[in-house]
């Protein structure tokens, strides 16, 4: 597509101001190219400003456009952003660059190993296709929809999280990171303290501080939060608002020990405090993780546990479909913050993923993302002993989309970063998982977003020759 538009970007000094291009049918047989990619070149070209379509009558070369106005001075905004309101307690701190690594596309021939989402291949596109073509005709499917989401889709998704939850209990929203921060919002005022799992999911850690939350770190070991260190955290901080993810914690992909999980809410519930249970990969588990422990939210019997799950991560960055759940007043609380921050999520997007979730090729898909990412898995993995066995690989998830690693003899995972992107591969440093200081360098390598497992023994190979160049003898 980005070739027929530079080409065609190119030619159009050969029409004159509202001259006609050639119809897309010519534009077809002439550069062989499908319908649907002349159709995007043009709605790029139209984009930019230069050409405008007419329905029924094709494409024309739009007017010249006119100079911009000048900019006028925004200094004054470096003042007024950073100015601290009287009565705030902690300064809030809108820092998105620990997310962006999972967010942006890497450049062209850079290998993605720093994403957090499936790669095309993977995804359920055709399913998805079909699921918006019929929610698209379903009646009312353009209408205003409940502004609690779907009967239907909430009740799927209280099936789901299992327990006595049910659709009453369930709000929908526009993803897990949308429902993380409705969640911050719901339950923690400006200046309040946050106990977070440490390392935990960056986005989170920018939710809290973007809220003026102050998150505070309970280390994770290879069985799930500490609960002793729990308990510490609760008594010395007076928090309120606790949030884990106990199964394939995102990055070090442990599982929170079947001693642990009633310990947890007990804890929580003596502290008078909330669990919110990020449940991101329950639909990543690999073809060998066995059964699955059910959720937090299903044994928890006094409204503790405010449950997160979502449809994005095992389906695509742009199906934002996911589920808050809670039982008790909370419910109330949760849904008022949803409703001033976005009033609802769009009806068609809802019935789509009502569609998706309820069609044959749903299970299917999941059966085969479960063997892929085990696959994945164990090519990375094996690859990293064969051609970097000096770097630590502490634990091999059964779940989830990545591997949390040590550089070899300590080193310094912003500059092993730094090294990797040089050798033509993108990986994500450690630090913005830590809230506070690291106990160690740590660097997480995603193997979601590549198109094949050979592309995860391509991107080693490029490691192993990058580092020793960029960081010299035992990288």
């Amino acid at each position: 597509m980005a070739e027929l538009a530079e080409s065609l970007r190119s030619e159009l000094n050969r029409y004159s101001t509202g001259g006609k291009l050639p119809s897309s049918r010519a534009l077809v047989e002439r550069y062989r190219v499908s319908p649907v990619t002349v159709s995007r070149a043009l709605a790029q070209l139209a984009a930019e400003g230069l050409v405008v379509t007419r329905p029924g009558a094709g494409v024309f070369r739009a007017a010249p456009r006119t100079a911009a106005p000048a900019t006028g001075d925004t200094s004054w905004q470096e003042v007024a952003l950073s100015a601290e309101g009287a009565g705030e307690i902690v300064p809030r701190s809108v820092d998105a660059t620990g997310v962006l690594g999972s967010l942006a596309a890497p450049p062209s021939g850079v290998i993605e190993l720093n994403g957090g989402y499936l790669h095309p291949s993977l995804q359920p596109e055709r399913a998805m296709a079909a699921a918006l073509a019929r929610a698209g005709r379903r009646p009312g499917a353009w209408g205003r929809p409940p502004l609690e989401g779907l009967p239907e889709l909430r009740d799927w998704f209280a099936r789901e999280i299992g327990g006595a939850l049910v659709a009453a209990d369930v709000l929908i929203t526009a993803g897990g990171q949308s429902a993380l921060a409705t969640a911050l919002r719901a339950l923690a005022p400006p200046g309040a303290p946050i106990l977070v799992e440490s390392p935990t999911y960056p986005g989170l850690l920018a939710i809290a501080r973007a809220s003026g939350c102050r998150p505070v770190p309970v280390p994770v070991d290879a069985e799930g939060v500490r609960p002793e260190l729990l308990a510490a955290a609760f008594e010395a901080t007076g928090a309120r608002v606790f949030v884990c993810q106990p199964l394939f914690q995102n990055p070090t992909g442990a599982v929170l020990a079947p001693g642990r999980r009633a310990e947890v809410l007990r804890i929580a519930r003596a502290a008078g405090a909330f669990v919110v249970e990020d449940d991101y990969a329950r639909a990543l588990a690999h073809e060998d993780a066995g059964p699955l422990p059910a959720t937090l939210a299903a044994e928890d019997g006094d409204g503790v546990v405010v449950h997160v799950r979502s449809l994005t991560k095992s389906t695509s960055p742009s199906l934002r479909v996911g589920a808050l759940a809670a039982r008790g007043p909370v419910v109330d609380r949760l849904r008022a913050i949803q409703i001033v921050d976005s009033f609802f999520v769009p009806r068609p997007l809802q019935e789509a993923a009502l569609e998706l979730v309820g069609a044959p090729a749903w299970p299917r898909h999941l059966r085969t993302v479960a063997a892929e990412l085990r696959h994945r898995r164990e090519v990375l993995a094996g690859a990293l002993r064969r051609e970097l066995p000096a770097l630590e690989l502490p634990h091999l998830p059964s779940g989830g989309y990545q591997l949390w690693v040590r550089p070899a003899g300590g080193g310094d995972d912003t500059a092993f970063a730094a090294a990797a992107l040089r050798a033509g591969v993108a990986v994500a440093p450690g630090r913005p998982y830590f809230c506070a200081e690291p106990p160690g360098p740590y660097v997480r390598l995603s193997f979601a977003g590549v198109a094949g497992p050979g592309e995860l023994v391509e991107a080693v190979q490029r490691l192993r020759t990058g580092l020793a160049e960029g960081l010299g003898p035992g990288a």
